[in-house]
């Protein structure tokens, strides 16, 4: 394998002192070592920074959002590669050199898609997991490690959106050459699920689901990602997938009255904009 391939680690932060000593250690680890980390913080107001520059000497502010944080971090950043993480997030020893092992295999790869695995405490979590690993490879996946050249070509994220900015960027980068996918999992540590703060997250992302639909003229792949048919049916159902379904019933139950509320709503945005 190519040993000189710079891969930034761009990590975005805003009051995570409990999470971003576990996400630092897990890219300090890794196997592949020529990596520059980069915080990009949006005005903590606790040790967050303090920790981060244990780690790193590249920390800096930047906000309102964390689009304007990403974009702002792969512009401070060298890597030919940048790997995209949140600070929840735990990256296995041998992460980065999967990635770039690929990357020496598919010279014509301009991101990749990576899968996870989502941890936490209690029931709800277990739901969460189960549903997002039906999402791997599809349209409703994005790639979170990325050529900087194409990101930049791209023209980076749409600070328009918050929510899916990663849907536009995955599509605008898909232009510029392949995108890949590995089986090797990353870890999201969603610690103790909240379903009030869970479904806050959801209503405050889909004010800009019009936006992007508008700006990609409600195409095919937009009717994936919104359809009620592909998201409640049609994802679970390809490449086999249902028989995940039928051997957990009780998961299979609490993940469709998740996307039943969530659904209620997108559906309460368009009754009210009506």
């Amino acid at each position: 394998m190519k040993k000189n391939h710079l891969v930034s680690v761009v990590i975005t932060t805003k009051n995570e002192e409990r999470n971003i000593k576990n996400c630092l250690e897990s890219v300090k680890n890794q196997t592949y070592k020529n990596i520059e980390i980069i915080v990009v913080d949006n005005n903590s107001t606790d040790k967050t920074k303090e920790i981060a520059k244990k780690y790193t000497s590249k920390v800096f502010d930047k906000g309102p959002e964390r689009s304007a944080q990403r974009n702002y971090g792969v512009e401070k950043s060298s890597g030919e590669f940048c790997l995209l993480l949140d600070a929840d997030q735990i990256l296995p020893p041998k992460m980065i050199y999967v990635l770039i092992s690929y990357i020496d295999k598919h010279p014509n790869t301009v991101g990749i898609q990576i899968p996870e695995k989502i941890i936490g405490k209690g029931f709800w979590i277990k739901v969460r997991d189960f549903e997002k690993q039906f999402y791997d490879d599809t349209v409703i996946d994005v790639a979170r490690f990325l050529s900087r050249d194409a990101f930049l070509k791209a023209g980076s994220f749409d600070l328009s959106m918050t929510g899916p900015e990663d849907w536009d960027l995955d599509r605008k980068i898909k232009n510029l050459g392949n995108i890949g996918s590995i089986k090797l999992r990353f870890l999201h540590n969603e610690r103790l699920f909240n379903m009030k703060s869970y479904l806050s997250k959801k209503r405050y992302y889909s004010r800009s689901f019009e936006t992007y639909k508008n700006k990609w003229n409600n195409d095919n792949i937009c009717k994936k990602q919104f359809g009620l048919y592909y998201r409640l049916l049609g994802v679970f159902f390809e490449n086999r997938k249902w028989k995940r379904l039928l051997a957990h019933p009780i998961l299979t139950i609490a993940m469709y009255y998740l996307k039943i509320r969530i659904g209620l709503i997108y559906l309460s945005r368009n009754i009210i904009k009506k």
